[in-house]
């Protein structure tokens, strides 16, 4: 049994088998052939073996007439160990004994003995461990080839563990047939996490190096409460997590109960609670969970899950389904949140060296109009199914947000003289992600129907984290005192202005963070769909009285640290159940 401990970044607990996908995207799958195929097995292994040998004796003839003999001996070592009898009769007798396939066989013989050759204490043997990782990939290609399966084919129940996965890769996953991921790479607020909350699959990302250590089919427990990983668990593990299964599903079925509840506090405030989603097939998970309605829609996510730039066409219709799930409840459209890197538009096409800081969100929309206007238009031809706003994303100037607003008035112009009917009274209103926006948001206020702060962006670009980047994710804290400032000082300047505000970041769904943000006075909070009954159920166990005590104590605490004991401290005098160990 082996535990890793990453970083948790989508809640709950799964257990199941291990299906790796390793650095060049390889499924390897414990799959199994039938008796009357097992020969057939054993001449593809047998096929696939000859075809490296030749290609290893190719570059090793290759190399010795460059570089001369001593390079070439690399590759002739490569050839022995390929042709080592031992290995070809372990191999063969898993396809014969054990009818499982050429590809999980070598995955199998081929790690078990890198592991071997990883944990000698001499240096040099150690590092063969990277010449038997090369014969695999060899291998798996000559065997895989065109039968390596996508992630959006997966149609039996697995743990997906990988290198990393892109957002696109992760919005693919089926959370019927996946049960949870992991990848080595990857921070707590990265695209990635945000879809894995959407799709509501437990994760956990940012774990180090492992997949060298586990093969397809082996059982995997992934805990996404405490970002822990076991790989090989035994029985009495299995058991333990099998009963904490059971006790998510029991709370679960007592949270249903608040459906149809407000989220109003002891005191009788009431809280709104909306929800974040990136694809329309989650409305209906909105509706289920109860909220009030949609307080984030990604529209990115339209562009990430689809090789070729969506249509007005294809806007209008994903947004006309959102609009008519929700009915009367309120739906509040981001515009495209992306960089350009991500959509190959970066300067003379190179990437960009800090994207984070480049051509992204709003920038990117006001530098490619045309793509600005197709969905503008989209989402005020929709705008008459329901309740929609508009929102624009990372907006750092005065200058950005007037740009972005006259866009919209000229795509309405454009509409009215279409004949084309739309919400002449849609609201508009911004993000809340960059200090410099904290610092001026009284005259930006002046400018909007209401505001949103994102707590990811801002967090990162308050202390200087990459959110995405794992080497430096224990210095990404939602609970840094400086955040919490920021976050004050916002729900300060919207409340004497008159204007809305929610808070739409990771930070609103996570239940450490909810009684501290009451009591900073907010009163809207946008989370993902899952955690609505969670949120409402700390809303309907506090007083306003108590939060504001537990901010104020909060905001004179000098460490991120101390600020998240206290705060889980206070939740589990308040809601045990829903305080993170």
């Amino acid at each position: 049994m082996q535990t890793l401990q990453g970083i948790a970044v989508s809640p709950g607990v799964a257990i199941g088998e291990a299906l790796v996908i390793d650095n060049e995207g390889f499924r390897i799958p414990r799959r199994f052939v039938v008796r009357d195929v097992v020969e057939d097995e054993v001449e593809r292994l047998t096929k696939a073996l000859d075809a490296v040998g030749a290609e290893i004796a190719r570059d090793r003839d290759a190399v010795t007439e460059k570089l001369g003999d001593d390079y070439g001996a690399i590759f002739t070592a490569h050839l022995q160990m390929l042709r080592d009898r031992r290995m070809n009769d372990e191999l063969v007798a898993l396809i014969r004994e054990q009818h499982h396939s050429p590809e999980y066989a070598v995955s199998q013989v081929l790690r078990r003995y890198a592991k071997i050759f990883q944990e000698l204490r001499d240096n040099y043997l150690a590092e063969r461990a990277n010449d038997i990782f090369d014969l695999e990939r060899r291998l798996l290609r000559r065997l895989l080839g065109e039968r390596r399966e996508e992630l959006g084919h997966i149609t039996s129940p697995v743990v997906v563990l990988a290198h990393n996965l892109t957002p696109s890769e992760t919005a693919m996953l089926d959370p019927q047939f996946v049960r949870a991921f992991v990848t080595e790479i990857g921070g707590a607020g990265g695209h990635t996490a945000i879809v894995a909350k959407g799709l509501e699959i437990p994760a956990v990302v940012g774990t180090g190096k492992f997949l060298t250590d586990v093969s397809g089919g082996e059982t995997v427990i992934v805990d996404g409460d405490l970002g822990r990983v076991i790989l090989q668990p035994d029985d009495e593990t299995v058991a333990r997590y099998q009963r904490e299964l059971e006790e998510h599903r029991t709370l679960a079925v007592r949270l249903e109960e608040l459906r149809e509840l407000p989220a109003e506090t002891l005191d009788a405030t009431r809280v709104t609670l909306t929800a974040n989603i990136e694809f329309p097939r989650e409305v209906q998970a909105c509706l289920d969970r109860g909220a009030d309605g949609v307080g984030l829609y990604r529209t990115e996510f339209l562009y990430l899950a689809v090789s070729s730039e969506p249509t007005e066409e294809e806007h209008y219709e994903a947004y006309c389904q959102v609009l008519k799930t929700m009915g009367d409840r309120p739906v509040v459209f981001r515009t495209l949140d992306l960089g350009a890197d991500k959509l190959g538009q970066s300067p003379s096409h190179e990437e960009e060296r800090n994207p984070f800081l480049g051509l992204r969100s709003i920038r990117l929309s006001l530098k490619n109009l045309p793509q600005f206007r197709t969905q503008l238009r989209a989402i005020l031809r929709a705008s008459v199914l329901g309740s929609a706003k508009i929102m624009f994303p990372l907006i750092s100037s005065l200058q950005e947000l007037r740009q972005a607003k006259m866009v919209v008035a000229d795509t309405m112009e454009d509409l009215e003289e279409a004949g084309v009917d739309f919400d002449r009274e849609i609201q508009i209103g911004m993000m809340v992600e960059v200090p410099a926006t904290v610092v001026l948001l009284d005259k930006f206020l002046a400018e909007v129907d209401f505001i949103s702060i994102g707590t990811n962006d801002l967090i990162q670009y308050a202390l200087a984290v990459d959110r995405s980047n794992n080497e430096v994710a224990d210095r990404y804290r939602a609970s840094d005192p400086a955040v919490l400032r920021l976050l004050d000082m916002s729900l300060t300047a919207a409340r004497q202005a008159g204007v809305p505000a929610s808070v739409c970041g990771q930070m609103s769904g996570e239940t450490t963070y909810t009684m501290l943000l009451l009591g900073l006075g907010l009163r809207a909070l946008s989370v993902p769909p899952a955690v609505i009954p969670e949120i409402k159920k700390i809303c309907r166990s506090v007083t306003l009285t108590r939060c504001r005590e537990v901010a104020e104590r909060a905001m004179a605490m000098e460490s991120s640290q101390e600020i998240e004991t206290y705060l889980r401290e206070e939740l589990r005098k308040v809601v045990p159940e829903l305080a993170p160990c």
